[in-house]
């Protein structure tokens, strides 16, 4: 019996062009990276809190994986209304909602600027964007508008780092290497493209249809593997859980070497430069663990940033190819119009 033929299964499934969007993903972070936003240096805050939810927040946990390995600064991922009771306008907040209309992420910015804080706003327009060119110590930066929220991430974590950068709250790459790392990832990025029927990420999404999804990443990498699980959660409309080592070795490994694991599929990221007990946790879960598919992720890149980028698009292509295989169409998302549609009545 023939594979599922993808183009086919796309052409179908895929009215709104997801695979579209993300096949622009090196070109949308590109463009995002390159492009001077005129914010003048400034690192004198005693870290950055990050608001924003779902495929508008993802980027927050990327910046924090970033300045906990080279940074100077703690990054705080914050998903909810307001912001933490500890949080003074000493703290930079950075902002992002695709829409600028995510209640939770302005019900922060609210409060911050009723505070005398400072905020970093990422929108592509909204109210987010009216609210901040009311603030003089506040910024908005558009990004290109049109798309999910979870497709844009290009430009989403292209504007944030770019941002970063420029305040240099993160050190910025040399041009060369900034270079090298498009170029790289344009040809991960065709290589991983579902078209051509084969690769990694059309295989490895034909193996684990109809299979419980666990994630398994080392710390360093959990943004990337919390970000695949929500692909999966929003694309193929799949559960999926993710996890980090070491600390899963503390609690979710029980599970993983129990009956109730017969029919998950393991899916490791890895990549250089581990912590050598980290590799020795990770080599012995895969020897030990019982499951089938078991897959290694290996995150290439010659810094953590390339790393984080190249597990972000391979996988965005695995939810896809999981998708269509199943009969999803990967940019409906019915429960959470749904759950909008509700509170707006409210």
């Amino acid at each position: 019996m023939s594979e599922p033929d993808f183009e086919e299964l796309l052409s179908e499934l895929d009215p709104r062009d997801m695979a579209g969007f993300t096949r622009k993903f090196v070109d949308d972070l590109q463009a995002s990276m390159s492009t001077g936003l005129g914010m003048v240096e400034d690192s004198d805050w005693n870290g950055v809190l990050c608001l924003g939810m779902g495929g508008s927040g993802a980027g927050g946990l990327f910046l924090k994986a970033l300045s906990d390995d080279s940074g100077g600064l703690p990054f705080v991922v914050w998903t909810d209304y307001g912001v933490p009771s500890w949080w003074g306008p000493e703290w930079l907040v950075m902002a992002t909602s695709y829409s600028g209309n995510t209640e939770e992420t302005l019900d922060g910015v609210r409060e911050v600027i009723s505070a005398g804080g400072t905020v970093v706003g990422i929108c592509s327009g909204g109210e987010l964007e009216d609210i901040l060119s009311d603030s003089d110590d506040s910024v908005c930066l558009n990004v290109p508008p049109g798309q999910m929220p979870r497709s844009a991430f290009g430009h989403i974590f292209g504007t944030q780092l770019s941002a970063c950068w420029e305040l240099g709250i993160l050190q910025r790459p040399s041009p060369e290497e900034i270079s090298d790392i498009l170029g790289r990832l344009s040809q991960v990025s065709a290589d991983s493209d579902l078209s051509s029927n084969s690769g990694m990420a059309a295989t490895l999404s034909r193996s684990i249809v109809g299979s419980e999804i666990g994630i398994v990443a080392p710390t360093c990498l959990g943004p990337a593997a919390y970000r695949f699980s929500c692909q999966l959660n929003e694309n193929s409309a799949m559960f999926a859980g993710a996890t980090e080592v070491p600390e899963m070795n503390h609690n979710e490994i029980v599970a993983w070497t129990g009956k109730s694991a017969s029919n998950r599929a393991l899916l490791l990221f890895s990549c250089e430069d581990l912590h050598p007990r980290t590799s020795a946790r990770m080599e012995w879960l895969l020897e030990e663990i019982e499951s089938s598919p078991s897959w290694v992720i290996e995150c290439e890149g010659e810094s953590l940033l390339e790393r984080l980028l190249y597990a972000a698009h391979v996988t965005d292509w695995v939810s896809i190819g999981l998708a269509v295989l199943t009969g999803e169409d990967p940019s409906a998302m019915p429960a959470i119009e749904s759950l909008k549609a509700h509170l707006t009545s409210i």
